[in-house]
């Protein structure tokens, strides 16, 4: 199978949250096991690739049954998961979950702990995977991850920019396309990465405000500020606006088509994003639980997701059996730019003010 096959039509369903008609899906597996367990992940193209690839081989090797459920991203499945909770019920025993979310729901400790003796490659997950309560005990478990890197025309940019700064080259005038939100571009990392020595320079007000007003001095480089990423992949493909961040799975498909595009991992690093495993405290699951989770850590399962599914490992490289070629096509070993999830769980209301105001407005 292309790890690239309807990549686009996944990644419109992880980055903009539109769940699959139908929140309750049919069962994964039909076969009735006394063993079982409901698992949520991202609808449509995302979640048929879990129904093919992943969860029939986890039934098989494990003899438990999956019932996979479509969920909305963001923090609509929490909100549910949540109101579910507080009924005793859960809607699914494990989700995967967006960062933020996962954050807010430790405030309500509504994930169940998961205990790392359980989970066989544990010490091999990055750390950036592992999500924590603060006095230490395990909330999520790194489920999936992918980049966004500096994307460039080919026709109009031979030579492939090798920083982030390019983004604020005076030449680059009116040849941008940028997301268009401070909580899905991450640009104030990047401009902390970038030109503040590293994202530890927002930590303060004064640290943000200084991030926002070198930022805003790329503005007028920016063509377009897009929600629609189809409509700046096909204005990126076309040369109308020939830079910018984008998907780095989804490039490498418009790449593989034959279309003047490139995806750079900048010096500075791309900007990886990510969801976590998370297990609601209503699930009497523990154990299938904990059993599904250590299955899908494993390199075996890691390298199958990456191949079928075009996600970034959540374990070390030196682990994976990837090919050079076939990591470089979800991945690089270049540091990413972690973002900052939890300024935008504890300053999101000020931060949305003050890009609207200063950078988008």
């Amino acid at each position: 199978m292309n790890i690239y096959a309807n990549n686009a039509s996944r990644r419109s369903v992880l980055r903009l949250g539109l769940a699959a008609a139908g929140m309750l899906a049919m069962p994964a597996v039909l076969r009735a096991q006394e063993k079982s367990l409901k698992v949520g992940v991202y609808g449509g193209y995302f979640k048929d690739s879990f129904d093919k690839n992943i969860f029939p081989e986890f039934s098989k090797a494990t003899g438990i049954a999956v019932e996979s459920i479509a969920e909305p991203t963001g923090e609509a499945w929490l909100v549910q998961m949540e109101q579910a909770a507080r009924a005793g019920q859960a809607p699914a025993d494990l989700s995967m979950m967006a960062q933020v979310p996962t954050l807010k729901g430790l405030e309500t400790e509504l994930w169940t702990p998961l205990d790392p003796s359980r989970i066989a490659n544990y010490g091999d997950l990055l750390d950036r995977f592992i999500s924590k309560y603060p006095d230490g005990r395990i909330a999520g478990i790194g489920a999936v991850a992918w980049y966004v890197t500096l994307v460039t025309n080919t026709d109009t940019y031979p030579q492939a920019p090798d920083s982030w700064a390019a983004l604020w080259d005076p030449a680059n005038k009116d040849k941008l396309g940028l997301l268009a939100l401070a909580t899905n571009s991450f640009l104030l990392e990047v401009t902390a990465k970038t030109f503040m020595g590293g994202t530890s320079a927002l930590d303060t007000e004064a640290g943000l405000l200084k991030a926002f007003e070198k930022l805003a001095e790329l503005k007028p480089n920016v063509r377009l500020w897009y929600r629609d990423e189809a409509q700046f992949e096909q204005a990126l493909k076309s040369g109308e606006i020939p830079m910018g961040q984008y998907y780095h799975d989804v490039t490498g498909l418009a790449a593989a088509d034959s279309h003047p595009v490139r995806s750079t991992f900048p010096k500075e690093g791309g900007i990886q994003d990510s969801g976590n495993w998370v297990l609601s405290r209503a699930s009497t699951k523990v154990d299938e639980a904990h059993v599904f989770i250590d299955y899908m850590s494993r390199p075996a399962t890691q390298a199958l997701l990456s191949r079928n599914v075009g996600t970034a490992p959540t374990l070390k490289r030196d682990k994976l059996d990837l090919t050079d070629k076939e990591f470089a096509a979800v991945a690089s070993d270049i540091d990413p730019i972690v973002p900052r999830y939890d300024l935008y769980q504890t300053k999101s209301d000020w931060l949305n003010q003050k890009w609207t105001e200063l950078i988008a407005g």
